[in-house]
């Protein structure tokens, strides 16, 4: 432990064990220049002497005492000097005349610090014993025993002060001053302002300060105000330099991009052309290589449809509607999705169907379109429709199943029902316009399921080509089954069957049902011998069902006919002179024109 700086030493230090004066007891004070009365030497509270041969040992306790303080040997290395009974604790005697508080130097030395006593090196001063704490000791009671062999009890030490002449007031210190000869060095002597040392005398009740490795009092506002100023400074270096690096690459992006010189338009990359077989890319890949434009031109009139090719041979299925202009002597050309262009002629036609097959010569590299099963078809399925409507060929549009079965007729131009068609057709919301007729309605498999034949204006009629109308959501499609059958007889016959039950039919009756009629200019409305005279029908009959299908009109009747072939077996409701009745029918056959 290093010594504070300005605390003098005592030449003499006391024999272990000396015992302290009791505290309680006042003696008046006489020349004291604090003026605070010393203790009695009764006083209970004790302070203990140190121990010789240390320079901070705990000492034995005088009677009586309970906090003791070791007094240190006369040859230890760091020795305490005496205490001097009746003095304050931790506070040294003042010199008469000296200012309170301020220590005296030892002779020769160096104001503020005092000259060792003996040859012990520079020691610490002991707290003189006995006197209250922060009080000069009394002058009263002086000639008690000195343990030291100093002084006796009360004597001030004393102290080199100025005199006359000198410039500085009588009594106050002078620096560099020598005491006289054989006096004890002057105590350092408390003020009323706390010395800044921490080393100063104990005081058990006084809250230590915060200490520095080198015994200085640690430092706190200033210094950190100094460590908050250099935070803030670093603080703001940092922000600066990311600020800076950011701004460089936000400079850098703009310059590359050159939103600061000609604008760069981002867009995606290049993808592979392939797609899912059962989206609509997909499905439209595979069928336009199959599907055809139709060129038809007449002597009176020409026109647009399309139509798919059938087989390798050159067959190729469209509308009746679609070729029906050319006539006799009409002519038909046709474009493939490639590009590539040939004539056709007409194989077969059938106004009832609505259904026509043309051929190509010499072409090859065909590829026939798969015909799928239209009584598979649920409601909801979805459909792709390719065309060529407005002349727009290789058109594409897709939808759903709206309905199925739902009966329509089409045509009738010529006034006398030879050109009207009759079809349980497919009605979808697959957009179909005037040019798609005669094209395949697909399924998600790229099969043909319907031929695309009608749509209903938005002035309530159906009619193939619709004039000039667009679509509004409501196809009609030649279910494929029906389709496919009469193909075949085109292909192979050139002309079409369909199946007849053998009656004529009121096509003005107004009530719900189809009515065989009553009378005819030819003779009875049921032919004799016929599939409806064999089953039982009889003339005024109300057709109400076929095959537990609701049947509400005369031409509702027709479609589901001709929904069969012929020879198929029909099982038919009716009703007659108010009772029902069920029969069995076989159908017929009839040629088609």
């Amino acid at each position: 432990m290093v010594p504070a700086q300005g605390v003098p030493a005592q030449p003499v230090a006391p024999a272990q064990g000396t015992p302290a004066p009791t505290y309680g007891t006042f003696a008046p004070a006489d020349t004291s220049a604090h003026g605070t009365p010393a203790p009695a030497e009764d006083s209970s509270y004790e302070i203990p002497a140190p121990v010789a041969g240390s320079a901070y040992e705990s000492s034995a306790a005088s009677a009586g005492s309970a906090y003791e303080i070791p007094a240190a040997a006369a040859s230890t290395a760091h020795e305490m000097p005496a205490p001097v009974p009746d003095t304050a604790y931790g506070t040294p005697t003042p010199a008469p005349g000296a200012v309170y508080g301020t220590p005296t130097p030892a002779p020769g030395a160096v104001y503020g610090t005092p000259a060792a006593a003996g040859d012990a090196p520079y020691e610490t001063q002991a707290p003189l014993l006995g006197a209250a704490y922060g009080t000069s000791a009394s002058e009263a009671g002086a000639g008690a025993p000195d343990p030291s062999g100093g002084a006796s009890h009360g004597a001030s030490a004393p102290v080199a002060v100025s005199g006359a002449g000198t410039g500085v007031p009588a009594g106050t210190p002078v620096p560099g001053a020598s005491l006289p000869p054989g006096a004890p060095p002057a105590p350092y002597a408390s003020t009323s302002r706390p010395a800044p040392d921490p080393w100063r005398n104990y005081d058990p009740w006084a809250t230590p300060g915060p200490l520095q490795q080198n015994g200085a009092a640690a430092g706190t506002g200033t210094r950190r105000q100094g460590r908050t100023r250099r935070s803030l400074v670093l603080g703001a270096v940092l922000i600066a330099v990311v600020a800076g690096g950011v701004g460089g690459a936000v400079g850098v992006h703009l310059e590359r991009d050159g939103e600061l010189g000609d604008i760069v338009l981002h867009q995606a990359a290049e993808e592979a052309p392939g797609r899912p077989a059962d989206s609509v890319a997909g499905i439209a890949a595979r069928a336009l290589p199959g599907v055809v434009t139709l060129h038809v031109r007449g002597a009176d009139e020409a026109g647009t449809g399309t139509g798919f090719v059938l087989d390798t041979r050159g067959h190729i299925l469209t509308n009746n509607h679609v070729v029906e202009p050319a006539g006799a002597r009409g002519e038909i050309t046709v474009t493939f999705s490639g590009g590539e262009s040939a004539k056709a002629t007409v194989v077969g036609h059938d106004s009832g169907y609505d259904l026509a097959v043309v051929e190509v010569s010499r072409v090859v590299g065909l590829r026939p379109l798969p015909l799928g099963n239209s009584d598979s078809v649920q409601v909801g399925d979805p459909v792709v429709a390719i065309g060529a409507p407005f002349d727009l060929a290789n058109t594409v549009t897709s939808g759903i199943i709206s309905a199925k079965e739902r009966p329509i007729t089409a045509g009738g131009e010529k006034g006398d029902g030879s050109d009207v068609s009759y079809v349980d057709a497919l009605q979808t919301d697959a957009s179909i316009n005037p040019g798609n007729s005669g094209g395949p309605l697909l399924d998600s498999r790229a099969r043909v399921i319907g031929i695309n034949s009608a749509i209903r204006s938005a002035d309530g009629a159906i009619d193939p080509q619709a004039g000039q109308a667009g679509s509004i959501g409501l196809g009609f499609a030649i279910p494929v089954n029906q389709a496919r059958r009469v193909a075949e007889e085109l292909i192979n016959t050139g002309r079409a069957t369909h199946p007849v039950i053998g009656v004529t039919l009121d096509l003005g009756y107004t009530g719900d049902g189809a009515r065989v009629g009553t009378r005819t200019s030819g003779g009875s409305p049921v032919t004799p011998g016929g599939p409806g005279a064999r089953a039982g029908i009889r003339a005024g009959d109300v057709i109400t069902e076929v095959d537990g299908l609701r049947v509400h009109s005369g031409e509702e009747l027709i479609v589901r006919t001709r929904a069969h072939r012929p020879g198929d077996r029909l099982l038919l409701t009716l009703r007659r002179d108010g009772t029902r009745e069920k029969i069995t029918l076989v159908l017929g056959s009839a040629d088609g024109d």
